[in-house]
């Protein structure tokens, strides 16, 4: 038998207490089919209150925008919407996320337009009154003809900025440090260009903050592009541009695994079987990057680090009381000596704890090659639920037919691979080993914990004609639980907005 390894995942109120539940889950499957996404959109509104919380504790002012790319609800949009409006607000990247937040009740002025954008984007953007967050000199060219030629008045924009470069230590003296690269911002060293095409284009746009986005955990990385963007807001002053805000974008992390240590022995497992000094982890030996290159590790595991002692909010406040390398100072006092703003974006931390993915156990067989292991076959496929599409490594919670007094925990531990319901021999749900407390059997239920950033509907598809995953919102009412369409769902005088 193999010894299990567990991943077992953080949970936390509400989002605990929902999967105790359990008939009650099972009933929302038998009437609405698998797979099924439940979503608590009172949890996403406390999350925004634990960003606000830095930002007061920390004397700043500024926006926390919610990614509206890491989930396509609109029961969540509608509960931010109804916020207060100088504290909330919606980052939307498509004009599909644009029109749709303004139908759930977000204004224009509350509204960022960021990613990759067309003319019809950047014209309703602009014609409703939402900040512009521009990539590129291209993008500023398009939209200052587009103000010019359809006249809806002069349109606010960030400039986003990438390739930072700062010294390692005061005075210009060290190491000259380079951030990672990325296909998004306009490189540091072309600033001064771009501040001549906004004086250009002064009659159609009004500068009123610079921005990055770094695709890294590094707090320090981050603590210098933060200050190197004061740093350049202060040329654009003297050039008579009136920036305010300094826009940091997201990347504040969640934590999916609850225990440290088991998420370092299962690391260190895998190394040792990619090394083949243990039996194999995955599904024909996959690495997650890893290979065995004449008795040695190489490569770099393609994970994310599931267990996080700072992630969130708790991120933001790390980075905030950094010190910057250059002027010496922690980044949120360079923010309150420059009477700047601080804007921040984040998608998948302010969804944390905010939902889960239910999927039907529907076949159970002992895998060819070895039967202690054993193959679960799932109603639901690896789109539905892409948690390791983004490299995010948990067990989900087991849900049996009958509840937990009919659970065979004589059985004991099983080590199982998740399959989908796809004719793919890729559809996988898990290429790990999944080790469970007992051996699922038809009609139970697993729970997929924590799914509502990036993994709940992200990469949904209809193939095969499989049927895509219904939404609903739920509240807790005493000791029962509320339910609606996610489609149905409005932040009224009820609590949470969910119907009786």
């Amino acid at each position: 038998m193999d010894v299990p390894l567990y991943l077992r995942p953080r949970t936390e109120p509400p989002l605990a207490s929902l999967l105790g539940a359990g008939p009650f889950l099972h009933s929302l499957v038998d009437a609405l089919g698998s797979p099924l996404n439940l979503l608590l959109p009172e949890v996403i509104a406390e999350n925004a209150g634990r960003f606000r919380a830095v930002y007061r504790r920390h004397h700043l002012t500024g926006r926390v925008y919610f990614a509206h790319k890491a989930n396509g609800s609109s029961a969540l949009i509608r509960r931010l919407a109804a916020e207060e409006p100088a504290a909330v607000g919606v980052d939307v990247a498509s004009l599909e996320e644009l029109k749709h937040a303004l139908s759930c009740g977000f204004t224009g002025d509350r509204i960022m337009a960021t990613g990759p954008k067309d003319a019809e984007f950047l014209w309703l953007a602009a014609r409703t009154g939402a900040t512009v967050n521009l990539d590129s000199p291209g993008e500023l060219d398009q939209l200052a003809a587009l103000v010019r030629k359809y006249g809806p008045g002069r349109t606010d924009v960030l400039v986003r900025l990438s390739g930072f470069e700062s010294a390692a230590g005061p005075g210009g003296v060290g190491t000259r440090l380079l951030s990672r690269r990325s296909r998004f911002g306009t490189p540091v060293a072309d600033a001064d260009e771009l501040w001549t095409a906004l004086e250009r284009h002064a009659d159609a746009v009004r500068l009123t903050g610079v921005a990055y986005h770094l695709d890294t955990t590094g707090v320090e990385e981050k603590a210098r592009a933060l200050e190197r963007c004061v740093l350049l807001m202060d040329d654009c002053r003297a050039r008579g541009l009136t920036p305010r805000a300094v826009d940091i974008g997201g990347g504040f992390g969640v934590g999916y695994v609850e225990d440290a240590g088991e998420w370092e022995r299962w690391t260190t497992a895998l190394s040792e079987a990619v090394l083949g000094a243990r039996p194999p982890l995955t599904w024909r030996g996959h690495g997650y990057g890893l290979r065995n290159e004449g008795g040695t590790v190489r490569g770099t595991a393609a994970l994310y680090p599931a267990h996080r002692r700072t992630a969130g909010p708790g991120y933001l406040d790390a980075l905030l009381s950094h010190t910057a390398p250059v002027l010496g100072r922690p980044a949120a006092t360079l923010l309150l000596e420059h009477l700047h703003d601080l804007y921040v974006e984040p998608g998948r931390a302010l969804v944390d704890q905010c939902g889960l993915s239910l999927a039907r156990v529907l076949d159970v067989r002992p895998t060819g090659d070895d039967p202690r292991r054993h193959l679960v076959r799932l109603g639901m496929n690896a789109g539905d639920v892409s948690l390791e599409e983004h490299g995010v490594l948990v067990d989900p919670v087991l849900l049996p037919r009958g509840g937990p007094e009919e659970g065979r925990a004589e059985d004991g531990p099983a080590g199982v691979h998740l399959v989908g319901n796809l004719c793919l021999e890729a559809d996988l749900i898990t290429r790990r080993l999944v080790h469970l407390p007992r051996l699922p059997r038809a009609g139970d239920l697993l729970a997929f914990v924590n799914t509502a950033g990036y993994a709940m509907d992200f990469h949904a598809h209809h193939a095969q004609r499989q049927p895509l995953a219904r939404t609903v919102a739920v509240e807790a009412d005493g000791g029962d639980w509320r339910w609606c369409p996610d489609e149905d769902y409005w932040p009224l005088a009820h609590p949470g907005g969910v119907p009786s």
